[in-house]
């Protein structure tokens, strides 16, 4: 497929940038430039991989390459299928040696890294790198950083009403949010209570064909030693494999979201989720499309105002506001350690061989799909490995490995900020603190469970409310000066001292089991 003749624009695809529309195009010549794409073995090691993360992105990439050749457009892409170079730059190089470009053009990267690998290699080999923005998005990173300039504090509800406004989403004619409130959270944080979730919807259901397949046999033969299992792979791989998903998910589980998008529930990994992050993040979808479909089940009846608005502040709210915070913050937000975390990520992690139910069942579920809806990950992984004082860059680099949806650019802050308050606040007005109650208030995980999250200390005290105490404890002086921990910080201190004496007793022998593995 590749050519050996010279071109006079190398055009650069990366493996998150399937958008058929995309900005690379908008000049591209079909008779003199080449559409350069390239599965790295570097890319797939750079964290130890999920293997659904690896076919996901494989496979998505391997489909858009048929696409765009059957589209008449001249493709030199580099499969993993014959041997290759370990790293982007020196296959780079190599398709420079090849094709002689007069420029290489792309759009920008996801990831810090990988955008200066290729600025290097690009500097490397002479040629001059146009990096055209990516329009996928409803905003920029100069847009963001003018939103920030002179802002003491960037929380996402400023930038989400900015916008709504910009974007005309969920207004009235005179501009104003439909309903009369821009956020209705405060309607979306129901659980299930005993009798559990009833009549889920079942998760649609995508064909392995093509390339998916070859990919599948790759990644099992390849990669055979990385976490997790590609028996039940079931993620769209295609535009209209994307958009079929988003129609399922309007159709049958967007009016149950909203009131149940915090709640968990054993065996029940999927629930009323969108499960459409990845196919965004891939750029199967475009967010407009997204809003657009959201908005329209609102005005038709189908689903209620509470439902929408939250599932569109997650899409033009969250995924853009975290975008800009990446961008903004980048290089140096990677090595944020504001609560001077340590500890090193337990090994149960990668294998979910843990009696803590809760734990047990969502890293279980991760392992078996790539998969953990959004409170799953902040209120049951990350709360976790905060309370434990994991280092954050390694809890950074076990999402970024496990989950299908990630890619830097939005699995950073919502892992480094969001979940883990490294960031000092920069994201969170205070850390996503809780005990075991919480877990027990939104989730049957606890029934069964031989931990009681009632209990600090004694031989079936939770770990989370155990570590909850000693979080607070030892974190003391950070956090006194935040109004929003002063609620928690005054239980602390009803605890008498030998109360503390036993929590900090059991907490760190708790700690040096889980450092042990």
């Amino acid at each position: 497929m590749s050519e050996k003749k010279s071109c006079h624009r190398l055009v650069i695809v990366l493996g998150d940038q399937l958008n058929a529309d995309s900005a690379v195009f908008d000049e591209f010549d079909k008779a003199n430039d080449v559409l350069w794409m390239a599965e790295v073995e570097g890319e797939a090691k750079h964290v130890w991989s999920h293997k659904a993360r690896i076919a996901l992105f494989l496979a998505a990439m391997r489909h858009y390459r048929d696409a765009r050749v059957a589209d008449g457009y001249r493709v030199d892409y580099q499969s993993l299928d014959k041997p290759t170079k370990p790293s982007l730059a020196e296959e780079l190089a190599d398709a420079v040696r090849r094709h002689r470009p007069r420029e290489v053009v792309m759009v920008e990267a996801g990831e810090y890294r990988v955008q200066q690998e290729i600025e290097r290699a690009s500097e490397a080999s002479g040629l001059p790198l146009t990096v055209l923005t990516d329009r996928h998005f409803y905003s920029t990173p100069d847009e963001f950083a003018a939103h920030a300039k002179g802002r003491k504090q960037l929380r996402l509800e400023f930038f989400y009403r900015e916008l709504r406004k910009k974007h005309r989403v969920l207004l009235d004619d005179d501009g104003e949010p439909i309903g009369g409130s821009w956020n209705y959270d405060s309607d979306n944080r129901g659980s299930f209570g005993k009798q559990g979730p009833s009549n889920v919807p079942p998760v649609p259901s995508f064909r392995s064909h093509g390339p998916t397949q070859e990919v599948l046999k790759l990644v099992n033969d390849r990669y055979r030693f990385h976490p997790g299992t590609l028996e039940h792979f079931n993620w769209p791989t295609t535009p209209s494999q994307a958009k079929r998903a988003l129609d399922e998910f309007i159709e049958h589980r967007l009016p149950h979201f909203g009131q149940y998008q915090d709640a968990l529930w054993t065996g029940e990994p999927f629930l009323y989720h969108s499960l459409i992050s990845s196919s965004l993040n891939l750029k199967l979808l475009d967010p407009r499309q997204v809003v657009a479909a959201a908005e329209e089940a609102y005005h038709a009846g189908h689903a209620p105002l509470a439902s929408v608005e939250g599932f569109i502040r997650q899409i033009l709210g969250w995924r853009e506001y975290v975008r800009g915070i990446y961008w903004h913050f980048m290089p140096d937000y990677l090595d944020r350690n504001a609560l001077g975390a340590t500890a090193p990520l337990p090994d149960f992690y990668w294998t979910g061989g843990t009696d803590m139910h809760c734990l047990q069942q969502v890293i279980g579920q991760t392992l078996e799909y790539g998969y953990a809806h959004h409170i799953q990950r902040l209120m049951v992984t990350g709360l976790f490995a905060m309370l434990l004082g994991v280092d954050p860059k390694q809890v950074h680099e076990w999402y970024l490995a496990v989950y299908v949806d990630a890619v830097e650019w939005v699995e950073l802050p919502n892992t480094l900020g969001m979940s883990q308050y490294a960031d000092g606040g920069v994201m969170a007005s205070k850390p996503y603190s809780a005990s075991g109650n919480y877990i027990q208030r939104m989730s049957n995980y606890c029934t069964g469970c031989r931990y009681n999250p009632a209990k600090a200390t004694g031989a079936d005290a939770c770990p989370f409310t155990t570590l909850y105490w000693d979080f607070l404890d030892r974190n003391e002086q950070r956090l006194k000066g935040n109004n929003r921990m002063a609620m928690q910080l005054k239980n602390l201190e009803r605890k008498s001292e030998s109360e503390l004496v036993e929590i900090r007793e059991q907490a760190e022998q708790l700690k040096r089991g889980f450092a042990k593995g």
